[in-house]
């Protein structure tokens, strides 16, 4: 008795998926001995805490002439799309 058309795909699935089932496990296996070889030989070294740096506050005086220029441009802005702000 030959095996039918549906059988012979059945069998053609199950050996492709099991190939792709036995491949994945072997790629997660060896990943797996890839990381714990990598962390057992090569410790990551605890960095020491950098001390923040500060920065010195702004000595630059911004002439008044362009302070008004900006609050005139914000309050244009504040005129044309929020109408009801006072």
């Amino acid at each position: 008795m030959q095996p039918s058309l549906i059988s012979q795909g059945f069998e053609l699935m199950l050996y492709g998926m099991g190939t792709v089932v036995a491949f994945l496990s072997l790629l997660i296996v060896s990943m797996l001995l890839m990381s714990w070889i990598i962390r057992r030989w090569f410790p990551v070294a605890a960095l020491p805490k950098a001390k923040p740096l500060r920065t010195p506050a702004s000595t630059t005086v911004v002439p008044q002439q362009t302070v008004r220029i900006i609050q005139a441009a914000i309050d244009q802005h504040r005129k044309r799309f929020l109408p009801d702000n006072k």
